[in-house]
């Protein structure tokens, strides 16, 4: 586990060795990121996430054998919330997104992005905030609302949250930052700090990004139009 005064530690999972080198050059070059290992497949990413185990895992969606999407269930199922998995594609596609977040990940990011939207898309999902850009947020909301119902059993969990926790994580899937549900609310920033850490906890989810799938899963949040 990191604290301020140590780097954020970055293990690279891409099937073809120039991505791997490039994504290196560029996150070593950060002051606070640390590239700890490279992985060329799905089975050897989730092999040396065992073994590494970094803060942060940058994912391919597409290597042979194992894929970043079963990977990526794998690495979060084995190590909870400790690893956060952050999707690389170059395929800007609706079940992509979907799958991968409900694999686990916590962000996903296209691969022509710059290096300072890589950089600081590793420090934001490791801060445990999520990371969707509004594009894939609205593409994400319209393949919950093609799904239909909510799923029954992770409804019922809802109850297990109090009247304003409940609130909070509706405003979380709406994509509000902490900032913006304290102004919401009129409430201190702070308080809203301490909500989210306890609906994460009650509902046993990684972040911000995997309360968000639970909200629209659950129906708690329904698109407008739907």
């Amino acid at each position: 586990m990191t604290t301020p005064a140590d780097p954020i530690r970055v293990m690279i999972a891409d099937d073809q060795m120039m991505v791997r080198q490039g994504f290196t050059v560029l996150l070593d070059a950060q002051p606070d990121i640390e590239v700890v290992g490279q992985a060329v497949d799905g089975a050897d990413a989730v092999a040396k996430t065992a073994e590494l185990g970094p803060d942060v895992v940058l994912m391919d969606i597409r290597m042979p054998g194992m894929g970043g999407i079963e990977a990526t269930s794998a690495i979060t199922a084995a190590a909870g919330s400790a690893v956060k998995v952050l999707v690389l594609t170059t395929f800007d596609l609706d079940e992509y997104v979907y799958e991968a977040l409900r694999a686990g990940a916590s962000g996903f990011l296209l691969k022509d992005a710059s290096a300072e939207q890589l950089a600081e898309a590793v420090r934001v999902v490791a801060a445990g905030d999520a990371l969707l850009s509004p594009n894939i947020t609205k593409r994400l909301i319209t393949e919950f609302s093609r799904l239909g119902a909510p799923r029954a059993p992770s409804k019922a969990r809802i109850a297990e949250l109090t009247e304003r926790e409940t609130e909070v994580l509706a405003l979380i899937a709406q994509g509000l930052s902490n900032a913006e549900i304290a102004a919401r609310l009129v409430v201190a920033e702070q308080t809203v700090k301490t909500h989210v850490g306890r609906i994460l906890v009650k509902l046993g989810l990684r972040d911000r990004t995997q309360a968000a799938v639970f909200a629209y899963e659950t129906g708690l949040v329904r698109p407008a139009g739907y």
